[in-house]
């Protein structure tokens, strides 16, 4: 019997491999932050650290190492680019791109309580001198202001997402130190929900904005400074809430995938918090933050009216301030 072996191979397309990029082998230290926000050092660290959600079962020699899957999703991360240019960057295929983004992005996320905590007694004493250093303001353990992260328009409850500028987004609830450390997060809201809300559905001991109800813990501006005391307290409050809107800044400025994102809402949010995640990494080890991409602030808005959560919050919250004025300034 014989067959027919060049009929069957007819409709045989030979599998082909692209040849994959060495990041860590071609490029220079300055290369790979501009690339890739860290170093050589810092992306071995990183690859450490979700090893042991990414390591592949499978031996096969084309298979992706973990190491090349973080240097995908770090790429990703800080260009926000389509999947097929960090594919073609890097040699992989568009949907491997968008997988291991995903499998990076949730290993990351699942590190949250780990890279994200509030401050010890030891920390809090030295977080109330750089701040009371930073601006004069007294006593202060964090600050704390929300963000938009946008997204692409979701394919369920799309009109939970529209912000108040029109655009679909994450609503993201920061808080931070003195030093850019964010120490708190919430990730989770639509873009329609108010900061407020979103504050009382996580009481914390913060330092807010206008935007936000005044109470004992969380210090607020004067809406309208009547007497000099009031105006340097807000002065100082000023200078002070800088810290959140630089952290916010160098946040978005690290990982320009936070301009937009183009995922559902539950992708957004895991690769947001991986977002955190690696700014507190980066910050903690000083990796320096490139000049190559810059995301200028939104134009600044008057916000929205305080939310209190009751009238005796409210009081008990302007007697504090009140008192900081007449110790303080």
């Amino acid at each position: 019997m014989f067959l027919d072996v060049g009929r069957k191979l007819e409709g045989y397309r030979q599998r082909v491999y692209v040849e994959r990029a060495q990041p860590l082998e071609q490029y220079t230290t300055e290369e790979l932050y501009a690339r890739f926000r860290f170093g050589n050092a810092d992306i071995k660290y990183i690859a450490d650290l979700v090893r042991p959600k990414l390591q592949r079962r499978t031996r096969r020699s084309h298979s992706l190492s973990v190491e090349q899957q973080v240097l995908i999703g770090l790429r990703f991360n800080a260009s926000g680019t389509f999947y097929q240019v960090v594919g073609d960057n890097i040699g992989v295929d568009k949907s491997n791109v968008s997988d291991v983004v995903k499998a990076v992005s949730i290993a990351l996320a699942s590190l949250v309580n780990q890279f994200v905590s509030f401050p010890n007694d030891v920390q809090i004493a030295q977080t109330k001198h750089k701040f009371f250093t930073l601006g004069n303001m007294p006593n202060t353990i964090v600050v704390i202001d929300c963000t938009h992260v946008h997204i692409q328009a979701p394919h369920e409850r799309d009109w939970e997402y529209i912000n108040r500028k029109g655009r679909r987004s994450i609503n993201v609830l920061l808080v931070g130190d003195a030093d850019l450390i964010i120490t708190n997060c919430v990730v989770k809201w639509p873009g329609t929900v108010h900061d407020a809300r979103i504050l009382r559905e996580r009481v914390l001991h913060t330092e807010g904005d206008s935007a936000y109800p005044l109470l004992p813990w969380m210090i607020t501006p004067f809406l309208a400074a009547s007497t000099p005391a009031q105006a340097r307290f807000n002065t100082a409050h000023c200078k002070t809430r800088c810290a959140i809107e630089r952290l916010n800044g160098v946040l978005k400025r690290r990982f320009a995938c936070l301009n937009y994102l183009l995922v559902e809402p539950q992708g957004a949010c895991n690769i947001i918090l991986a977002c955190i995640v690696l700014h507190n990494i980066a910050t903690r080890r000083n990796v320096p933050l490139c000049d190559d991409v810059y995301d200028p602030p939104e134009p600044f808005e008057e916000p929205d009216q305080p939310l209190a959560f009751c009238q005796n919050e409210g009081l008990s919250g302007r007697i504090v301030r009140d008192a900081i004025v007449r110790h303080y300034f």
